[in-house]
C-alpha cells in the first residue's frame, strides 16, 4: 500500500510529539524524586506554612537520603495539656542531632512552643497547601522511627542504641517492632492480638509472661516503640489514633511481632499526664471518640479484651443496622469478603429468642425454617453470613398471640421496643429489633391441605416450596443460638427437600451467581 506525502508527514509529527512527551515526563519525574530525596527546590509556600509556632522554616526536609539513625515521632498527645516540648528537650539533651517530628491532626491550640530542632507536621491543612506539607514521611530521612508517648524522657542515649541494635539483629523476620516500657503506675503487658476482618472482630489474649525479650503481637500500657521507617509507612494508616491500637491492629494483620525489652526502661516525669480531673475526663472522652472512629475506619465491630470484657462498635437498638437494603439476596458485605457483623448477629439472636419465648407462651406452634434451620443443623446457630431469621408457624394458631392477631395493617411497638408488623411484601409477619434497627425475624404462616403444608405467599426462592405435614408431627427440640427451639423431625430430609442433597455439608452463599463462597473460608470457629 502506498503512503501519501500527507500521511507520512502526519506520522512523523506524531512520532516527534511522542518523543517530546516522553522526555518532558521523565524530566518531571526526576524533578519530583530530587525534591523528595534531597528537600531541594521545595516551593516557598511551605516556608509560609511552616512559619507558625513550633515549625521549622524551609518545609520539606533537609538531609540527604535515608541514614541509619532514628527519628523521634510524637503523635499521641492532647492539645489542651501536654508535655511534648519537654519530651523533645530531653531527647535533644542526650542526642543533640536527633530529628524530632511532632504530628497533629490540626494546629494545636493553645500553641506549642517546641525547640527549634523539632518539626510540627499538621495532617489536616488548608486546600491551598501542597500535599507534602501534611505528609510526615517527607520529613523523615532516617531508617528508623521511635514512637514516643507524651511525657516520656530519655535518661541515657544508649537506650536508643540498644533498641536499634535489637531491631537490626532481628533483620527482616517476623519481629518488626522493638519496644521498651515506660515507668508508670501500670506495667506494660504483652498480648496476642487476632484481627478477623471477615468477622469484624479483634481479640486480645494474654501472652506468656517471661524475662526480657518477650515476643507478642500487641502491647497494653505505655511503651516506646522502634520500627523501621519503611515498615511504618507501608501501613495503610500509620498515624491513625489511638496510635498503639491502630499500629498493632495493622501490624498483626501482616503477621508482624513486637519484642518487649523489659530491661530498657524509659523514664517519665509526667504520670499521670493530666493535672486535673476535668482534663482527665476530656482525655478519656476523646479516647472513646477516637477509638470509635478508628474501629469504624478499620471495620471492627467487636473487641474482646484480654480480661474477657467486650466492647461493641456496631449497631444497637438505637441505631440503624450495619448494612442497607439487600439486592439479589446478597448483602453488601459479602462483596468485600466479610460476613454478617457480630452486632447484627447478636441482635438477630436476641430478637429470635424474644419472639420464640412469646410464641411458646401464646401456644403458637412454630419451627425453624429455611436458612435458619440450615444454620441450626450446621452450626447450632445462625449461618455466619445470614441477615434475617425465618420461623414457620401454623396459621390457625395466630389468634392465640396478642401481638399477631390484630396486625391486619400497620404495626405495633411492644413494651420492649420490638416492632410487630404485617409484611408489605406478602401474607406473613415480621418482628423488627427496634424502630431504628430493622434486623428482623420473619414469621411464615402455613396451613395443611391434603397432607401438605402450604401458604398463601411464595417468594422467589428455591427453598420456598410445599412440604409434607409429617415433618411437623411431631416437632422436635433443636439447639439454636444458645436456646432450645423447635424444628421439623428428620431435619436433614426436610432441608434436602428444600435445598437439595448434601446442603448441610456443602455451604454456599444465598445467590452464587452474584457471589460464590470460597472454600478456603470454610474454617468454622
Amino acid at each position: 500500500m502506498r503512503i501519501s506525502f500527507c500521511q507520512g508527514l502526519l506520522t512523523f509529527a506524531i512520532a516527534v510529539n511522542l518523543v517530546i512527551l516522553y522526555y518532558v515526563s521523565r524530566a518531571q519525574q526526576q524533578m519530583m524524586e530530587k525534591q523528595r530525596d534531597s528537600g531541594k527546590g521545595v516551593p516557598k509556600r511551605t516556608s509560609e506554612l511552616a512559619s507558625g509556632p513550633g515549625f521549622f522554616k524551609g518545609g520539606g526536609g533537609g538531609g540527604d537520603s535515608k541514614n541509619p539513625g532514628i527519628t523521634v515521632l510524637v503523635r499521641e498527645f492532647e492539645d489542651f495539656e501536654n508535655y511534648v516540648a519537654e519530651v523533645a528537650q530531653s531527647f535533644l539533651q542526650q542526642r543533640p542531632q536527633i530529628p524530632i517530628l511532632v504530628v497533629a491532626d490540626s494546629l494545636p491550640y493553645p500553641p506549642m512552643t517546641l525547640p527549634s530542632e523539632a518539626k510540627l507536621v499538621v495532617l489536616n491543612v488548608g486546600p491551598d497547601q501542597p500535599p507534602y506539607v501534611s505528609r510526615p514521611e517527607f520529613y523523615i530521612h532516617t531508617d528508623y522511627v521511635l514512637i514516643v508517648p507524651d511525657g516520656v524522657i530519655l535518661d541515657y542515649g544508649r537506650q536508643l542504641d540498644r533498641l536499634q541494635k535489637e531491631l537490626e539483629v532481628e533483620g527482616g523476620g517476623a519481629v518488626r517492632l522493638v519496644a521498651a516500657p515506660v515507668l508508670s503506675r501500670s506495667a506494660v503487658q504483652c498480648l496476642h492480638l487476632q484481627v478477623n476482618l471477615r468477622e469484624w472482630t479483634a481479640t486480645y489474649t494474654p501472652a506468656a509472661s517471661g524475662s526480657s525479650g518477650s515476643i507478642c503481637t500487641a502491647l497494653q500500657g505505655d511503651a516506646v516503640i522502634l520500627i523501621r521507617t519503611e515498615d511504618l509507612f507501608n501501613l495503610s494508616s500509620p498515624h491513625a489514633r489511638p496510635l498503639m491500637t491502630s499500629l498493632f491492629m495493622q501490624t498483626s494483620l501482616r503477621g508482624w511481632k513486637v519484642k518487649l525489652l523489659e530491661g530498657a526502661v524509659f523514664g517519665s516525669n509526667r504520670r499521670p499526664l493530666f493535672g486535673s480531673a476535668h482534663n482527665q475526663w476530656k482525655a478519656d472522652t476523646r479516647m472513646k471518640e477516637t477509638t470509635s472512629r478508628l474501629m469504624k475506619r478499620f471495620g471492627i465491630k467487636q473487641v474482646i479484651q484480654a480480661d474477657g470484657k467486650q466492647q461493641w462498635f456496631g449497631c444497637s437498638k438505637e441505631t440503624s443496622r450495619c448494612f442497607g437494603t439487600i439486592h439479589d439476596d446478597t448483602p453488601e458485605y459479602l462483596y468485600v469478603d466479610r460476613w454478617t457483623p457480630p452486632c447484627c448477629l447478636r441482635a438477630l439472636r436476641e430478637t429470635t429468642k424474644y419472639v420464640i419465648n412469646i410464641l411458646e407462651k401464646s401456644g403458637v406452634r412454630y419451627w425453624l425454617e429455611g436458612g435458619t434451620l440450615l444454620g441450626a443443623a450446621r452450626h447450632q446457630d445462625l449461618i455466619p453470613w445470614d441477615y434475617d431469621v425465618d420461623l414457620g408457624i401454623y396459621l390457625e394458631d395466630i389468634p392465640n398471640c396478642d401481638f399477631l392477631k390484630n396486625l391486619d395493617s400497620g404495626s405495633l411497638v411492644d413494651a420492649n421496643g420490638y416492632v410487630w408488623e404485617r409484611a408489605v411484601e406478602g401474607d406473613f409477619y415480621r418482628v423488627q429489633y427496634s424502630e431504628a434497627n430493622h434486623l428482623h425475624v420473619d414469621l411464615w404462616p402455613f396451613y395443611p391441605r391434603n397432607g401438605m403444608m402450604t401458604k398463601d405467599t411464595w417468594m422467589d426462592h428455591k427453598q420456598d416450596v410445599e412440604f409434607p405435614e409429617h415433618f411437623l408431627q411431631p416437632l422436635v427440640p433443636m439447639q439454636f443460638a444458645g436456646i432450645t427451639a423447635y424444628a421439623p423431625n428428620n431435619y436433614r430430609s426436610f432441608l434436602e427437600l428444600k435445598f437439595g442433597e448434601g446442603v448441610i455439608e456443602n455451604p454456599q452463599y444465598p445467590n452464587p451467581s452474584k457471589k460464590k463462597l470460597e472454600r478456603k473460608l470454610l474454617v468454622w470457629a
